[in-house]
């Protein structure tokens, strides 16, 4: 391929792509192949650099869902936490974190993998956990719509001579939040334990 014709497919490629691809790019070694090594390929040159331009999109896009689905989860822990307040975190709070957590991040995680690039951009948690007795913890919402995807709550349950116990649990749209779909217990103590947030 001539140079000059390289250089221009170079610097389009470089404006369409807003500088994601640069001229060291991967990409490029395919069009130094000369014509014998290209006639292996069943592709021309122009297929292999639109491959190759839809693929580092779909990865740039992949990875920027990722970072924002980890974004979402590291503020559902934090809501969780919040919740529980500085009198039951240090009571429940590693329990929580590695046998709780771990499957509320995996609903998540399903719930968001549903949703395209576009629509996950407006899915938030909200940042205000309920006190007292109360359930909720934090609502996964599309602020777009204003509607809750899924509620997640905790709900304190005395069990006969056994003590007191936190159920997690959510429910979501799907079902217009009537199922309760169990995600684990925590065991507190016999003792009543304090309200949340305090």
């Amino acid at each position: 391929m001539k140079k000059w014709l390289q250089r221009l497919i170079v610097i389009f490629v470089a404006f369409i792509t807003f500088g994601i691809i640069s001229p060291n790019h991967e990409i490029w070694e395919h069009l130094d192949y000369d014509q014998s090594e290209n006639s292996k390929s069943n592709l021309p040159d122009s297929a292999v650099v639109e491959r190759s331009i839809a693929d580092q999109r779909d990865n740039h896009s992949d990875s920027s869902n990722e970072s924002y689905i980890d974004t979402i989860i590291d503020d559902a822990k934090e809501q969780s936490f919040i919740k529980f307040g500085t009198r039951i975190a240090p009571v429940i709070g590693d329990e929580f974190e590695y046998s709780i957590f771990p499957k509320m991040e995996e609903i998540i995680g399903i719930e968001l993998a549903k949703l395209d690039s576009n629509s996950l951009k407006y899915i938030k948690i909200t940042e205000q956990p309920s006190g007292n007795y109360s359930e909720k913890i934090f609502n996964l919402i599309d602020v777009a719509t204003g509607k809750d995807l899924i509620r997640f709550h905790v709900r304190t349950e005395k069990r006969p001579l056994e003590g007191y116990y936190y159920n997690f649990h959510y429910h979501t749209y799907e079902d217009r939040f009537v199922t309760h779909h169990n995600v684990g217990d925590i065991y507190y103590s016999k003792n009543t334990p304090p309200k949340w947030l305090s």
